[in-house]
């Protein structure tokens, strides 16, 4: 054999070889693939588990939330609206209350003739029609003469000297009458306490 034709044998063997080789190598590779591509697949399925998992607790949490949220609105809105309902009247009283106050004035004045009695005794009918449809509504007048003063019912417009201790700290004189709402204080009573 030629030299070259030698060397043509020996090219072809390692060709053979490295061919051979590689495909060994490639087997080698494509059953490492194998045994990595179900690793992988199932390491990339559970953690898409877990991802979904964890978007559906988020929005599970936000649906929870938003009920909670609307349940609350709806209670706020129900208490409102019982305390509008239950304090409708509350307005109208208040500008009712200075056209009494003006009645009582002049129930207070004294009258000689007969004329002035009976305009009097109209004025206190006409007061008498309003103290009952004011109580029927539910106003009702704050009792202060010779009682303790409280600040939540009562309006210190003035202080005078108590007389003993008793007195103390009690309402001695009404300059203006207070009224009561419901459990509100519609008006304060402005009064003269004793110190």
């Amino acid at each position: 054999m030629s030299k070259e034709e030698n060397n043509s044998k020996n090219s072809k063997k390692e060709q053979k070889e490295t061919t051979e080789a590689k495909g060994t190598k490639k087997d080698s590779q494509d059953k490492a693939n194998e045994k990595k591509k179900p690793e992988s697949l199932e390491s990339k399925l559970q953690h898409n588990l877990t991802q979904l998992q964890k978007e559906k607790d988020d929005l599970e949490d936000k649906f929870l939330r938003s009920q909670a949220e609307m349940q609350n609105m709806q209670n706020r809105y129900n208490n409102e609206r019982a305390q509008l309902i239950k304090y409708e009247s509350q307005s109208l009283a208040k500008d009712v209350l200075p056209a009494m106050d003006n009645l009582e004035r002049a129930l207070a004045t004294k009258v000689d003739d007969e004329a002035s009695k009976q305009l009097k005794k109209g004025v206190q009918m006409t007061l008498d029609s309003l103290v009952k449809a004011m109580k029927d509504h539910g106003i009702s007048e704050i009792t202060a003469e010779g009682v303790k003063f409280d600040p939540n019912l009562h309006q210190a417009v003035q202080t005078v000297a108590a007389e003993n201790d008793d007195q103390k700290d009690h309402v001695v004189r009404v300059l203006q009458k207070g009224y009561l709402y419901k459990d509100r204080t519609l008006r304060p009573a402005m009064v003269v306490v004793a110190q």
